[in-house]
């Protein structure tokens, strides 16, 4: 469906549900946006962290291919919550923990946005300054650096504070101009660039495969980032849209991340062939300067800019929308956002000159996977169980200060969602192994590889099966069809009961009814 409003208007809609008449996006804007959103430094950052740990260019391939493909499969069943509910994916995923019990989505949210949104701005940052100081001798030091910053910053807080609307023109800008650059670098790396790079580790070496599951990992985590954000843009979607399409657009634009992952690997290989003290330092976008043409130098600026705008607005934008719906008596979507790209801005330079945790995007990477992964199978598991049927209006509940409603469950929890949460999360937490970052009491025990993320998965889905056999949810919650997996019980839902309806709640309320 066609929409002729302008880019510069401020978007209206934040957590409530859409209504049809105003969904306008089509499947393609979704894969704009997906790989709008990759299609930059940052995803060539996670792209050269196999070389980084000493694998050859062959066993660096197949990493990130398996890495990028596993977690596409994860992630492309999450785009079916927003144009089913026409709400963002943590509100959704009340139906399953509790309409309280969806702050774990939230908190995965902000941990998500907050940590990919810094990783943009830093690697944007960095190449623009370097690229500066190659062309025309701008310094490099702590001001000019924090300029580029928050430069990016602010801009990216702007887009995200007009709204869906100016992101989506953004991205439409940003998936082709930054390819062009990608293909650009193409011709400028293809004399220097040997195929037949050995690395470090060879197969059947000691520490080969836990560099491989490691490198696999930190792939994987690029689609599994926008597991919890996913819906702030699916939600544009009509409801009558085919669930292969939507799918299908996750599926191609996690594919198409194959040009600036691969980009970064090829990259990474000369780097540490040629500047092999970058490569000791882990500083992947000073090796990337050293090694460029001087021609090249103008496109990776641009590639910069675009992909920073881009990666950046994706990243954040999700946070406010879903930060007003936890507070909705007081933040509405651009006050939200505009509290949270101020604290992530703070975070950013701290991060950056006091922590330096630039260095530390595989333990961010692993981390997310491991919180994010059996929240995934858990939703995708409630959807297949429940035939795709959900209440809409009924995960509003909360928004609207009211309590009750049939996800409701035990004041507000689903304690069969969290129960299999909880454990997973923690038990994949010892499962991490990633020495002189982080590792977990059970981490040594797979000769050094990291299980984290298949265990804390395997294990989220397993005990929700089990709660779910166990100790069988409502009746209520299922639609005509009934349950697919395992039994439900003959429980009522609880009746709504609203409290006392303040200003803020009226004014959304009636915002939402006067759209319908």
């Amino acid at each position: 469906m066609a929409d002729n409003t302008s880019i510069t208007q401020i978007e209206t809609f934040g957590f409530e549900r859409i209504p049809d008449a105003s969904r306008y996006a089509r499947p393609i804007d979704l894969f704009r946006l997906l790989f709008g959103g990759c299609n930059t430094f940052s995803t060539s950052v996670l792209g050269s962290f196999p070389v980084l740990v000493g694998l050859s260019f062959e066993a660096s391939m197949w990493a990130i291919i398996i890495g990028v493909l596993a977690g596409t499969c994860i992630l492309a069943p999450m785009s079916l919550f927003g144009p089913r509910n026409g709400t963002s994916d943590p509100v959704s995923s009340g139906a399953h923990f509790g309409i309280h019990g969806r702050i774990v989505g939230s908190f995965l949210a902000v941990l998500t946005s907050v940590a990919f949104f810094s990783l943009a701005v830093w690697s944007s940052g960095d190449a623009l300054v370097g690229g500066a100081h190659s062309m025309v001798g701008l310094p490099v030091n702590a001001w000019t650096l924090g300029s580029a910053y928050m430069v990016f910053a602010v801009l990216v807080l702007i887009v995200c504070i007009y709204g869906f609307r100016f992101m989506l023109w953004v991205n439409k800008i940003a998936v082709w101009a930054a390819s062009l650059m990608f293909v650009l670098g193409a011709f400028a790396f293809a004399k220097a660039f040997d195929v037949h790079y050995a690395g470090t580790l060879h197969h059947g070496s000691g520490g080969f495969w836990a560099a491989f599951i490691g490198a696999m990992l930190v792939a994987l985590s690029n689609p599994v980032s926008f597991a919890s954000t996913l819906g702030d843009w699916a939600r544009y979607i009509p409801q009558s849209t085919p669930r292969h399409r939507v799918m299908g657009a996750v599926f191609a634009a996690q594919i198409a991340t194959f040009v600036p992952f691969f980009f970064g690997l090829v990259t990474a290989t000369i780097i540490a062939t040629q500047a092999p003290s970058f490569i000791s330092s882990n500083d992947y976008v000073g090796g990337l300067l050293a090694v460029s043409p001087r021609w090249f130098l103008l496109p990776m600026c641009l590639i910069a800019i675009i992909g920073g705008m881009s990666t950046g607005t994706t990243a954040l934008y999700g946070t406010g929308l879903d930060m007003s719906s936890m507070f909705p008596k007081l933040l509405n979507r651009v006050r939200a956002t505009t509290l949270i790209g101020t604290l992530a801005i703070g975070f950013i330079f701290l991060g950056r000159f006091a922590f330096n945790l630039v260095e530390s995007v595989a333990t961010f990477s692993t981390l997310i996977c491991t919180f994010s992964c059996p929240w995934m199978a858990i939703m995708v598991i409630g959807f297949v169980q429940r035939g795709g049927f959900y209440l809409a209006d009924d995960l509003q509940v909360f928004n609207r200060g009211g309590r009750g409603g049939h996800y409701w469950f035990t004041h507000g929890w689903n304690w069969r969602a969290m129960g299999a949460w909880l454990p997973a999360a923690f038990i994949g937490l010892a499962f991490v192994n990633l020495p002189g970052q982080f590792v977990g009491p059970l981490g040594a025990l797979a000769d050094g590889c990291d299980l984290s993320v298949p265990v804390s998965f395997a294990v989220g889905g397993v005990l929700y099966l089990a709660m779910l056999w166990l100790f069988p949810e409502p009746d209520s919650v299922y639609g005509p069809q009934g349950r697919r997996l395992v039994g439900a019980s003959h429980k009522h839902s609880h009746v709504i009961a609203h409290v006392p309806v303040t200003p803020r709640v009226r004014d959304l309320v009636g915002n939402r009814e006067q759209a319908e």
